[in-house]
Formats: C-alpha cells, sequence, structure tokens
C-alpha cells in the first residue's frame, strides 16, 4: 500500500472518541481527520494540487485507457483532463470533481482499495452511469471482499445545516432501488473484470451482487466514506505545523463528526439494517476553497491546450 501524503490526527471508531452517550455503540462508523502541512509559513496549495493529479486518471480514465496508458505520465493527464468538464457552477456543486479525486487517491493509499467504476470518466461519456455514489470501490481481505460507495463534498463550511444535507445525501443513497443499481452499474462495465484479483474471487463478487440476491445479505460488506475538504478559518490563519493547530483541528473534526453521526442517527430509521453498514466520515480542511477550485481548473485547462 503506497504511503499516505497527509497527517493523520484521528484514525479511530467513533465509539472510543466520542463522549456523547447515544454515539458510545456505533462501533462501526468511523472518523478519519487528516492535515497538510505547511512550508514557508503558508499552506502547501502545491503538494496539494500534486496529489489531486497524481491521482486524476484513475477517475477520469477506464480501466483499460489506464492500462494503455502505463508509464505515460503527461499522456494520461491530458487523456484524463479530457473527461473533466467542471460543469458544476453553484457554490454547493463547484469543486465536487476535486473532492472525487481526493476520495479516491485516499481509497487507494490508506484503505488499500481497488477502483471498480471511476465515476468522473462515466459521468462524461454514459449519464446513467454516473447517478449514484461518487466513487465505487472494493477492497480485498484474502478470499473476500467489501464494497465502498463514497460520498464526496467540498464546502465553505461544514455548520450543522451542511450536515444535514450530507446525511439527507447519503441515506437516499442506500435505499434498496439504488444500491442495486450501483451494484448493476459495477457488474456491467468491464472495469471489474481487468482488476488484478483471482478469478474465483471475482465470480464471488459477481454473484454476491447479482441482482436477484437480497441487498441484506451484503449490507456487512458495504462501507460509505464519507469525504467533506472543507474551508476553514483556523488553517488559514495558521503558518506552521504546530501542536496547538493539530489539537485545535482534531477537537473540531472530532465535534464535527460527533455532530454528524448525531444526525444521520437521528434519520436512519428509514435504512434497513442501518447497524451493519460502515461508515467512514473523512474530513481534511482546507485555508481556500476558491483557491484550490481556481487553481484546479487553470490546470485542467493547461491539460487540454486551451489558452
Amino acid at each position: 500500500m503506497a504511503v499516505l501524503a497527509f497527517e493523520i490526527l484521528i484514525d479511530d471508531t467513533l465509539a472510543k472518541i466520542t463522549s456523547v452517550a447515544q454515539l458510545t455503540g456505533l462501533i462501526n462508523k468511523r472518523v478519519l481527520s487528516l492535515i497538510n502541512d505547511f512550508e514557508d509559513a503558508e499552506w502547501r496549495y502545491p503538494k496539494f494540487q500534486s496529489y489531486l493529479w497524481d491521482n486524476i486518471a484513475q477517475t477520469a480514465l477506464s480501466q483499460r485507457e489506464r492500462s494503455a496508458l502505463v508509464d505515460q505520465n503527461h499522456s494520461s493527464l491530458m487523456a484524463a483532463a479530457q473527461n473533466l468538464r467542471l460543469t458544476d457552477k453553484d457554490e454547493m456543486g463547484q469543486g465536487s470533481e476535486i473532492a472525487e479525486v481526493f476520495l479516491y487517491g485516499l481509497m487507494r493509499h490508506r484503505f488499500g482499495a481497488l477502483p471498480v467504476v471511476p465515476k468522473i470518466f462515466y459521468k462524461q461519456n454514459v449519464q446513467d452511469n454516473a447517478k449514484g455514489a461518487d466513487s465505487v470501490h472494493i477492497v480485498v481481505n484474502g478470499d473476500d471482499f467489501t464494497l465502498w460507495f463514497g460520498e464526496v463534498k467540498f464546502y465553505t463550511s461544514i455548520a450543522d445545516a451542511r450536515l444535514d444535507a450530507v446525511v439527507t445525501s447519503v441515506l437516499n443513497s442506500l435505499s434498496t432501488d439504488k444500491l442495486k443499481k450501483e451494484n448493476a452499474i459495477i457488474t456491467s462495465v468491464s472495469d471489474l473484470d481487468g482488476l488484478p484479483i483471482a478469478p474465483t474471487l471475482r465470480d464471488k463478487i459477481k454473484a454476491a451482487l447479482d441482482n436477484r440476491e437480497s441487498i441484506d445479505n451484503l449490507k456487512s460488506r458495504i462501507h460509505i466514506p464519507i469525504l467533506l475538504l472543507h474551508e476553514c478559518a483556523t488553517t488559514a490563519g495558521t503558518k506552521e505545523l504546530s501542536k496547538k493547530y493539530k489539537a485545535e483541528m482534531a477537537a473540531f473534526h472530532k465535534e464535527r463528526a460527533e455532530s454528524y453521526f448525531a444526525r444521520q442517527l437521528a434519520k436512519a430509521g428509514s435504512v434497513h439494517k442501518y447497524d451493519d453498514l460502515n461508515f467512514h466520515i473523512i474530513l481534511f480542511p482546507v485555508p481556500s476553497k476558491k483557491k484550490i477550485v481556481d487553481a484546479f481548473v487553470q490546470a485542467v485547462a493547461f491539460y487540454k491546450g486551451q489558452p
């Protein structure tokens, strides 16, 4: 597994870090808090952008295209950029592609995941396949597997009102119909056949995802990583990776995670076998969303050969 580029502040079950009584039993709900570092009294924007572009071919190219471009970094960036149309204009949606790419990187480097459906690629090529989860991965554990359906947001704030919107989006994605549609997409595209896994495991995955099977049998295999990239005044006002900054961010992320899961728990009655599902809230602060989005858009234009 590759080394993660960012420092981890929290990586634990919610039950072990929370003091909120109603949340102490949620052992399959996890919190991952990550931060970037600083250089010359500045948050390392170039490092963050490099991480995006190091991972972009995973999200914007199909498995066949990625295989054809092995060790052709510049060619893969140019090819990937063609599938980045960056169509979100509203503040809520703007930067969603950035969050998708970032989650793909984390899934590879932190969880050892294999990409199954590169959603940016399918968004721009087959609209039906764009609906549903923002990312889809399989994590192989010996001769077994888990399914990861990601939700991503890039917000200027993660106040409670924003968390409510995330809860609604996540729980809506867990209806039986939507999960079965997601499974059908996984088994219908060719990417699954190209993954470096044993044929017997591939057959096992396809059999488990067959729409004739009950979704109930899959619930314990399903993980929902919820990535919240968020603008942060504390990060914007910080010049070094100090113990004080780390402590402040860890405390803030713990409190926001508690608030998120309390809100999700309050509405979880609509989801059958909710307690079997595995959730991972992932929080990452940035000093300026606009600066990141603007730099990313400029880089996309460059790799597309646009003025």
